[in-house]
């Protein structure tokens, strides 16, 4: 259980990543108040871990429906995860896991960004949607393991909250050496799960045998 919990909070911290999202919602938040400040945080937090937890719970029927098996989800969701892992080695923005420079500029413009670009792409991206669908079809829906997987999710969720609420003490505190650091480290660790997924995925085709 305590093995399931590390990779589930290990993968979801990586694939949203509360520090990114600090610092980009201390950007995107320089003209604002602190009360409004305080409103994008906690809203953007609540729609995100709302879009995350519906695919969480739904996502293997969505699957089931279009005919997409374990297998494939696992070899697919791999990659996905290992080319994310790969830019986070490398301190290198992915759209995966952050805006493009398009989705900042329209932010920029916007009055409330607590959709978007906060809850989704940054909180709630492809690769954090791609790795709790993955996550949760792992566990066969079996209602505990299930339940790890989601307080996992929660607790970096958390994570990404106080990180915007106190986005300015970190930035100052880790500056932009130590948050990426922190990301490399992240980054090793979903590379290494990403190829098991992949392994895993290949295995259980059959293709092999």
């Amino acid at each position: 259980m305590l093995e399931a919990a590390l990779i589930a909070f290990t993968t979801f911290f990586a694939t949203i990543g509360p520090l990114d999202v600090a610092a980009m919602y201390a950007v995107l938040t320089t003209s604002h108040s602190a009360k409004e400040r305080l409103r994008l945080a906690f809203r953007s937090t609540m729609i995100a871990g709302a879009i995350l937890l519906f695919f969480a719970l739904l996502g293997g029927a969505v699957l089931e429906k279009m005919g997409i098996t374990l297998s494939a989800l696992r070899a697919a969701g791999g990659i996905l995860l290992l080319l994310i892992a790969i830019d986070l080695v490398f301190a290198r923005d992915s759209g995966g896991t952050t805006t493009t420079d398009e989705e900042t500029a329209e932010a920029s413009t916007r009055p409330d960004i607590s959709v978007f670009p906060l809850a989704t792409p940054l909180i709630a991206g492809p690769g954090a949607i791609g790795a709790v669908i993955l996550l949760a079809a792992d566990t066969n829906y079996d209602p505990i393991r299930l339940a790890i997987v989601v307080g996992a999710l929660v607790a970096v969720l958390l994570l990404t909250l106080i990180g915007m609420l106190l986005a300015g003490q970190i930035q100052r505190l880790l500056g932009v050496t130590g948050l990426h650091v922190i990301s490399r480290i992240a980054g090793v660790l979903l590379a290494a799960l990403a190829v098991q997924f992949i392994f895993d995925g290949v295995k259980q085709s059959g293709i092999f045998g």
